[in-house]
């Protein structure tokens, strides 16, 4: 049973990846084909294909070779990822942030300035649920207020988290699997604060020519009755203790180690998860009802990212093996691509090659495809091949905004916008808008960056 969780994905054929391209095709066309059908039945979709690819599996390799899969999966990856995205959900929407801001360009530059801070250190699905709520109502009093929303996903809800493990899940996934902790501050520093000057600059020039050419609305539909301030805000210490938490299992060193079916869970792993689901309960009892009321705070957000990241993670078992099989496995032309002619890997392609699939795929299982890639060994990676890991770390955390199902945070800021009346872009629509802004930015970025 222990050497179950452990496929060669040499032998496997790549019709195993189908169940894999079928869960990501869903998310990316079933809400646009058929929207009332996927709003009500998208777990159902994800569990479908999760079967799709565990049954065959079972019945290829064996039931007890398929359990350990499965438990492999939610234990050292699934559980441990949407632990940490649920306490921080659940601590942030336990904030209110009081009063009536108005949304002047200055003032939601710099309110986009501080959640790109923020998310590296509360996390991106954290610092968007903080500060989505208050800038909506900056600035429902603004006639356009579209592109707002729009750089609040590019900035807050993706880039702004490139620089912890606490600020985006494909970071967070690679410190699960080793990467140190202040690794990618030290090493992704340059390319995000360049990005991030470029796009808050870009965001200002926009915002100031619809504020200059349309005013405000006269009347404002947020009155200023309330003094600035923060309700909740106990919450503030509850955040802090997640990052305590995340830093404790990433420095404390325990040879205490369970083995649960082949899946080795190690002691520092087992007390994080234990004390985020802890503090999230807390957070649940010590938040005042009004303060959720205030923030329209609800769980549907959160239910459909742990129902379809539960599919995901499950079908992307066999593209991972035939992945780590390098030019021997079925997806060789995949690694040779992203492969120099003397063997070494070629950073520009994995910082390409991991961006464009995050942007469709998902950010954080699509790291985990090119980590291992790239060899998966965290300290070869951080040490001989670390522009490597730069080039994958940016990738996946800057090109998740490409498109709402690039990361977590962007399908539920999109969400809370719409409900707040804001019409968000269509799908495509909102790829035009990372065309046209993210992706000269990248191109830039490329050849200051990732070129040898």
């Amino acid at each position: 049973m222990a050497m179950a969780a452990d496929v060669d994905g040499s032998k496997l054929s790549p019709l195993w990846g189908v169940p894999f391209a079928g869960i990501l095709l869903s998310i990316a066309l079933l809400p646009l084909l058929a929207p009332s059908f996927w709003h009500r039945h998208y777990g159902k979709v994800s569990a479908g294909w999760a079967l799709a690819f565990l049954l065959p599996f079972a019945a290829a390799y064996g039931a007890s070779s398929a359990g350990a899969q499965l438990l492999h999966a939610l234990l050292a990856e699934y559980l441990p990822f949407v632990i940490l995205l649920a306490a921080l959900f659940t601590v942030a929407g336990g904030i209110h942030v009081r009063g009536n801001l108005h949304g002047a360009p200055g003032l939601n530059t710099a309110i986009l300035a501080a959640g790109a801070v923020l998310a590296s250190w509360m996390g991106t699905t954290g610092a968007s649920m903080l500060l989505i709520r208050p800038l909506i109502r900056a600035n429902d009093n603004r006639v356009h207020k579209v592109h707002v929303i729009v750089f609040f996903i590019f900035i807050v809800s993706n880039v702004g988290g490139a620089l912890t493990p606490l600020g985006d899940p494909p970071l967070f996934l690679g410190f699960l699997k080793g990467v140190d902790f202040f690794w990618t501050a030290k090493h992704i520093l340059a390319e995000t604060l360049f990005l991030l000057g470029l796009l808050l600059a870009v965001f200002w020039v926009i915002d100031r020519h619809y504020y200059r050419k349309e005013g405000v609305l006269p009347i404002d539909p947020t009155p200023d009755t309330q003094a600035l301030g923060f309700d909740g805000a106990a919450n503030f210490v509850l955040l802090a203790a997640i990052v305590g938490l995340v830093l404790l299992s990433g420095l404390w060193k325990s040879p205490i180690v369970f083995d649960v079916h082949g899946t080795p869970l190690g002691l520092p792993g087992i007390v994080r998860d234990v004390g985020l689901i802890t503090i999230a309960l807390i957070s649940l009892k010590i938040t005042a009802p009004s303060v959720h009321a205030d923030n329209q705070f609800d769980w549907e957000p959160m239910r459909e990212v742990a129902k379809l990241f539960a599919g995901i993670f499950l079908t992307i078992i066999p593209v991972i093996a035939m992945l780590k099989a390098g030019i021997d496995g079925p997806f060789g032309a995949v690694v040779s691509a992203v492969t120099r002619a003397d063997g070494q890997p070629e950073p520009a392609m994995y910082f390409w090659a991991t961006g464009l699939l995050s942007s469709f795929l998902d950010n954080a299982p699509t790291y985990l495809v090119f980590f291992n890639t790239a060899g998966g060994v965290p300290q070869t990676l951080m040490t001989t091949h670390a522009a490597t890991l730069a080039a994958i770390s940016a990738g996946a955390v800057f090109m998740g905004a490409n498109t709402y199902i690039g990361n977590a945070p962007n399908l539920m800021v999109k969400a809370i916008a719409q409900s707040r009346g804001v019409r968000m872009p269509s799908f495509f629509g909102f790829m035009m808008w990372s065309g046209a802004i993210l992706m000269p930015l990248f191109i830039l970025s490329t050849f200051l960056f990732f070129r040898p």
